[in-house]
């Protein structure tokens, strides 16, 4: 089994590590925060609601997984919008995958039915889902064929992209860096725009 050091925190990363709906929720909580506290979100909702059970949770009233989310400290930033698309993602794993997060990429077929899969999970646009395949296809040897294609650009060896390249701290500094030149990238092009 492989070992995750997405949260860069040992108990978070080992439910990462063994948990596939953990690792689908830190996917989730990972936009407009940094990427360790969306990755240590799993481990606090499990620890608040003592299990990370898909049928339970999708059993739940939204309303209720909201007030869990918001007890100090949030799961989020966004704690209440995050609670409901966690809720959604549950109910899309009981739904269509019968409780089981890993089946989202042990069923896939081919790369593009790997990121079709993932990209029909709520939370996933078309970004966070070639990361997702990436991920799984870099660090837990879900590697049906063609899923390099279907990761583009963050399925290359060597990237330090995205967290489908962290796997100490080191390779997180990097992945941080990459986005902050990226950032920067993006303002002195809208600047060169408005010029």
């Amino acid at each position: 089994m492989a070992t995750l050091h997405l949260s860069q925190n040992d108990d978070a990363d080992a439910l990462l590590s063994e948990d596939p709906l953990a690792l689908l929720i830190g996917m989730v909580l990972d936009q407009q925060v940094a990427l360790e506290w969306a990755f240590v979100g799993p481990l606090t909702l499990k620890q608040r609601l003592g299990h990370l059970d898909a049928g339970k949770i999708a059993a739940m009233d939204p309303e209720v997984l909201v007030q869990v989310a918001l007890e100090k400290p949030p799961i989020h930033r966004y704690p209440a919008a995050m609670a409901r698309r966690v809720h959604e993602l549950t109910q899309t794993i009981v739904d269509e995958y019968d409780g089981d997060a890993a089946a989202v990429w042990k069923r896939a077929t081919d790369g593009a039915d790997l990121y079709k899969r993932v990209k029909a999970l709520p939370g996933f646009g078309d970004m966070k889902a070639r990361i997702f395949v990436a991920l799984v296809g870099k660090q837990l040897g879900a590697q049906p064929p063609g899923w390099r294609e279907a990761a583009g650009a963050y399925g290359q060896d060597g990237s330090y992209m995205s967290v489908a390249d962290i796997v100490d701290r080191a390779s997180l500094e990097k992945v941080r860096s990459y986005k902050q030149e990226k950032k920067r990238a993006a303002k002195a092009a809208a600047q060169a725009v408005e010029a």
